[in-house]
């Protein structure tokens, strides 16, 4: 986990953003530190990396059960070293921020008890696991971000 200083350094060459670990609230910095190396800072992503956008599309996997399975074995959730609350905590963080839900109509969070379940659940192509997610993503109308492999 980086210190205070490295962010301080990391956010003064322009490589991290300028956020305090102390004053961040600790889903935001976990965010920050697990997940926007790949995502970045705003949820943008990276298409030329082949890193889906977040904002505006994360809500659609949140809806369906294959979804949620699928958001819990990307590379950065396995290997995250995050346990299950955490997890639970930073994907609910992830909807708050850019799942763009009504509010009459929010993204099911996740529990620390239905992380546990979804990581136990075999997975062993996650590209595949988000093709047939997206397939239903669309049927359903819903928005789905860009993806190189999709």
């Amino acid at each position: 986990m980086l210190g205070g200083l490295a962010l301080v350094v990391l956010a003064a060459a322009g490589l991290w953003p300028a956020v305090s670990v102390e004053a961040a609230p600790a889903a935001h910095t976990r965010y920050l530190i697990h997940c926007s190396g790949c995502h970045r800072a705003d949820g943008s992503g990276s298409r030329r990396g082949g890193i889906p956008d977040l904002r505006g599309f994360v809500g659609s996997f949140g809806r369906v059960h294959d979804g949620r399975v699928y958001l819990m074995h990307v590379p950065g959730i396995t290997a995250s070293g995050l346990d299950d609350a955490g997890i639970a905590e930073v994907m609910n963080y992830i909807f708050t921020r850019w799942a763009e839900a009504p509010p009459n109509d929010p993204v099911p969070p996740f529990s620390a008890d239905e992380v546990a379940r979804l990581r136990a659940l075999s997975v062993p192509d996650v590209v595949q696991a988000r093709r047939a997610v997206v397939h239903e993503l669309e049927a359903r109308g819903l928005p789905v971000a860009a993806y190189p492999w999709q």
